[in-house]
Formats: structure tokens, C-alpha cells, sequence
């Protein structure tokens, strides 16, 4: 019997790993070209820690937003992160207020918002610079509450 449960929880535990659930998200750019994304969710501290540690590819259209609860000065970094990342810092009101671009994998360097925020979209690296992602961009989800 014991064999017979490891052997199931082996068969789905690939599948449960796998299985997250995505929000839609849209970053609309000062000249009012509006680019979705699919976006996971980052809202617990364990959930913020973790981030997208370990992962070996983000899709184009794919990204994780972070929630913080209140505005606050944010520092990242890229330890375990083995893909090169976008991290757009954003206010209350959704607009970006500064983005760090290509953030290197395993870095341990300390990527600040300079101003306080409320939330931290990454998305794969040059993804900014491909769609022309600027401050001032307004990024709008029904995860940003």
C-alpha cells in the first residue's frame, strides 16, 4: 500500500508543480499601446521570498506580479533566479515608476525601487526594451487591490 501511494503522489506531484494559477495583467505604454501578460502572484511573504527562484524559462507574455500591503521602498535581488529579469517598480495608482532592466541571474546586488511602491512586476529580461516599456507606463490587473 505504501508503494502504491508514493507511486501516485509521484505521478501528480509533477503536475501540482505545474499547475499555477495565472491572472491577467495589461501594461499600457504612454502612447497607448496596451500589451497582456499572464502574471502569477506574489502576495505572501514566502511567496514574495521565493519569487521566480529555480525557474529555467518565462514564457514572453509571462511575468510574476508582486503585492506588497502598503507602499514601501522595495529591495530585490537574483540569488537562485537563473533567468535574466525586467522588474518594473510600480505606485499605488499602477504607473511605473522606474524599471531595472536585465537583472542578472544570481546576482546578489541589491535592485532598489528609489521611491517607495506597491507593487513589483518581472517579466523575461529585454522585455522592456522589446515593447518599449517606459515610466509612466500604467500597468492594471484585478490582482492589484
Amino acid at each position: 500500500m505504501r508503494n502504491l501511494v508514493l507511486a501516485v503522489f509521484l505521478l501528480l506531484a509533477p503536475a501540482a508543480a505545474w499547475a499555477v494559477e495565472l491572472v491577467p495583467l495589461t501594461v499600457t505604454t504612454e502612447e497607448g499601446v496596451a500589451h497582456p501578460f499572464q502574471v502569477e502572484i506574489a502576495d505572501s511573504p514566502d511567496e514574495r521570498a521565493r519569487g521566480l527562484m529555480f525557474r529555467k524559462e518565462l514564457a514572453e507574455d509571462r511575468g510574476m506580479l508582486f503585492l506588497f500591503p502598503r507602499r514601501e521602498r522595495i529591495a530585490m535581488w537574483m540569488r537562485n533566479t537563473e533567468i535574466p529579469l525586467d522588474m518594473l517598480f510600480i505606485s499605488d495608482d499602477g504607473r511605473v515608476t522606474q524599471i531595472h532592466e536585465r537583472a542578472v541571474p544570481h546576482s546578489e546586488a541589491v535592485i532598489s525601487s528609489r521611491r517607495r511602491v506597491r507593487y513589483v512586476l518581472e517579466l523575461p529580461g529585454g522585455t522592456a526594451d522589446r515593447l518599449g516599456l517606459a515610466p509612466g507606463a500604467l500597468v492594471t490587473s484585478e490582482a492589484m487591490r
